[in-house]
C-alpha cells in the first residue's frame, strides 16, 4: 500500500494545480496522486498558515512539507523569512521545488530526508508542521522530541492536528517537552499548538 508518508508513492501520476488566496496573496500549487490533501489545501494547513505569526523570524523549517502547502503560503507571505523545507516522499520534494518555481520564491528551498535529517545542525526561529499523525507516534513524536535541537533561544514550534485524531496527546508531549503549550487556534475540529524554546 502506498501512503503519502511513503518514500516512493507507487500510484499513478495524474496532476492538480491548485490555488488559494490569503490577503490579498494568490498561492498556487501543483499536487499530484501520493501526497497529503492533493485536491485543496486542507483546512488543517490553512488554519497553521493563518495561525503563525513570523513578522519577527528569520528563518522557518516546515518538516513533512509534502508539496509545500505551509511553507510556501509563508514564504510568499513573509518575503524577508527565508523557509527550508523537509520531506520524505520523493514525489512530494519533486512538487514543492515546482511550486518553489511556480510561486517566484527565491527565499524558499526544499530537501529530501526524514524529518530532521536534511538540516542537521541548523536552528530555525520557527518550525511548523502537519504531521501524518496516520503514520503513528514512532514517526509523529520525533517531530517534537528533536524540535528544540533545531530551535534558536525564543523559537517555536507550531504543530496543527485534528482534536480527535491526537491533538491532546501532541499537546501533552509538546508540554512534556518544552514545559508549555499553548492552543493558539481552534477551528473545524482543529488545533493549532505552538511551543516555545526558552
Amino acid at each position: 500500500m502506498s501512503h503519502y508518508y511513503s518514500k516512493k508513492p507507487k500510484v499513478a501520476s495524474s496532476r492538480t494545480l491548485v490555488e488559494l488566496k490569503l490577503v490579498g496573496v494568490l498561492v498556487r500549487y501543483v499536487t499530484d496522486r501520493g501526497v497529503f490533501s492533493r485536491e485543496k489545501v486542507d483546512r488543517g494547513s490553512l488554519l497553521l498558515i493563518k495561525s503563525v505569526d513570523a513578522s519577527n523570524a528569520q528563518v522557518l523549517l516546515d518538516v513533512g512539507c509534502g508539496y509545500g502547502a505551509i511553507g510556501i503560503a509563508l514564504a510568499k507571505l513573509y518575503p524577508r523569512l527565508r523557509v527550508v523545507m523537509t520531506d520524505i516522499n520523493r514525489r512530494a520534494v519533486q512538487l514543492a521545488r515546482e511550486n518553489i518555481k511556480l510561486n517566484s520564491l527565491g527565499n524558499a528551498e526544499v530537501r529530501l530526508g526524514n524529518l530532521y535529517e536534511p538540516v542537521k545542525g541548523e536552528k530555525f526561529d520557527i518550525i511548523v508542521s502537519n504531521p501524518p499523525i496516520r503514520a503513528g507516534w514512532r514517526v509523529v513524536f520525533p517531530i517534537i522530541d528533536e524540535a528544540p535541537a533545531h530551535l534558536n533561544h525564543g523559537g517555536c514550534l507550531y504543530i496543527v492536528a485534528k482534536t480527535k485524531q491526537g491533538a491532546p496527546t501532541l499537546e501533552k508531549r509538546m508540554r512534556e517537552v518544552f514545559g508549555n503549550c499553548a492552543i493558539i487556534a481552534r477551528r473545524g475540529g482543529y488545533r493549532v499548538l505552538r511551543s516555545v524554546l526558552s
